[in-house]
């Protein structure tokens, strides 16, 4: 009998918090020295700055370094080395993997990984599998488009490597998806939440399924914050009848982030892996303590041909204050990563972060799992709509649930909305991200 190995380190998981800060600062002087000696982009960032690989001497010594942006990436590739830029740090032939950002922010941006690298991604993403309860004996349906994307490509080869029987289901469409779950007894299962609900939704009104009765008992999700939002998990938890987790990760970072099966209503950093800083929004000084919500600036320790150090990543994240019962010593994020920085806007003078719309959309009997937010400026006054699928069962409690949708709203994000109630698959529906919120503001 041939048999499957296991590959991760239980040891790094249980690091008492001052090793895994020493562990930390030894990996982050080790890439910040190989980034300025490597890369052209970096080394004349932190030659303006004034400061040196040297200057790195203390945890506190990390904060000086200056930031990078999305912005900065999409800059410098197109230049050479082609089609990268002056942040490749590797000689062209030791790429052997192109991925790109999904496109959903602007222009998206080229990531090269040698082996070593995307050896490192499927570490990254076994460590998120093994916290969640996959193990040898799971068969996993990925039910994505396999592109340049990076997406659920890491988690595919992840979860072979823990040893479980992966199924690509990269090219069927979302009827021939459900059926092969329902042929191969598939247990496990990674996908956005948006479109785990929609196939959700195609078996029960378009092919007489219940998801609930297929053998499916855990989902991971990720390229959204909705598996964090407690109504949306459970949408999806009593959808499918099976434990839904988070995780965050990015196709310039890595995958950082990940709900544990205590699901402890946060998620721990990899911190053997990650560098996580949280910054005030308005300050910029470095948050500690728990309870203040600050964006995430991210340094990945160990990834080396384009590296990703103090990334402004835009995510909008908190610290919990108690530890998870599961035992691991990382630290958690409260509720997951709750919106991004340049998500949240101000309308009628109010700031909104789109999540908390999602929470009450999610959290209300009779809707369905789709929506639609739009903000316009009528005259000099901002408008905000949101648009909402009413399920046939609901029948004639249209008016209640609009009440209720109202006075919901109005607590959660304290804004008026002009409700439309639309007829049950209506508005758009989406494969990978949704892009339900938009503000035309910007536009004009």
């Amino acid at each position: 009998m041939i048999s499957k190995q296991i590959f991760w380190n239980p040891v790094l998981e249980t690091l008492p918090p001052e090793k895994i800060k020493q562990l930390q600062l030894s990996k982050f002087k080790k890439i910040f020295k190989w980034t300025y000696a490597h890369s052209t982009f970096h080394r004349r960032l932190y030659d303006e700055a004034g400061i040196k690989p040297a200057d790195i001497q203390l945890f506190e010594d990390i904060q000086q370094i200056p930031k990078v942006e999305k912005s900065m990436m999409r800059d410098i590739q197109g230049k050479e080395p082609f089609p990268y830029g002056e942040a490749l740090c590797v000689p062209l032939d030791e790429v052997t993997i192109f991925r790109q950002t999904s496109g959903t922010t602007g222009q998206p941006v080229y990531q090269p990984d040698t082996w070593q690298d995307w050896e490192w991604w499927m570490e990254c993403w076994s460590y998120i599998l093994w916290a969640q309860g996959y193990r040898p004996r799971d068969r996993v349906f990925i039910p994505f488009g396999y592109n340049i994307f990076v997406a659920f490509w890491a988690g595919h080869y992840a979860a072979e490597k823990i040893g479980c029987e992966v199924i690509p289901g990269g090219v069927l469409d979302t009827k021939a998806r459900i059926l092969k779950i329902q042929e191969l007894q598939a247990t496990a299962m990674m996908g956005t939440p948006t479109y785990i609900l929609g196939m959700a939704e195609t078996a029960r009104m378009k092919m007489d399924i219940d998801p609930a009765k297929l053998q499916i008992n855990k989902i991971t999700c990720a390229g959204e914050c909705g598996a964090s939002i407690p109504s949306t998990k459970r949408r999806l938890e009593e959808a499918w009848g099976a434990k839904v987790f988070d995780h965050a990760g990015a196709t310039e970072i890595g995958a950082w982030s990940f709900e544990c099966a205590d699901q402890p209503g946060g998620m721990h950093v990899n911190e053997g892996l990650f560098l996580v800083e949280i910054e005030d929004l308005e300050t910029g000084e470095i948050i500690e303590e728990p309870g203040h919500r600050g964006k995430m600036v991210i340094t990945a320790l160990d990834r080396m041909a384009q590296p990703c150090v103090r990334f402004d990543s835009k995510d909008v994240i908190e610290w919990a204050a108690e530890p998870c019962s599961c035992g691991r010593t990382s630290r958690l994020i409260q509720g997951g990563v709750v919106g991004r920085a340049d998500d949240i806007t101000k309308v009628k003078g109010v700031l909104l972060a789109p999540s908390a719309i999602e929470e009450v959309v999610r959290g209300i009997e009779g809707l369905g799992d789709e929506y639609e937010v739009i903000v316009e400026k009528v005259g000099d006054a901002d408008k905000i709509k949101l648009r909402v699928e009413v399920l046939p069962e609901a029948g004639e409690q249209c008016t209640l649930i609009e009440h209720e949708l109202l006075d919901q709203l109005r607590l959660k994000t304290n804004l008026r909305y002009d409700i439309e109630i639309c007829g049950c698959e209506t508005l758009p529906r989406y494969d990978v991200k949704a892009k339900r919120f938009k503000d035309l503001r910007k536009k004009e």
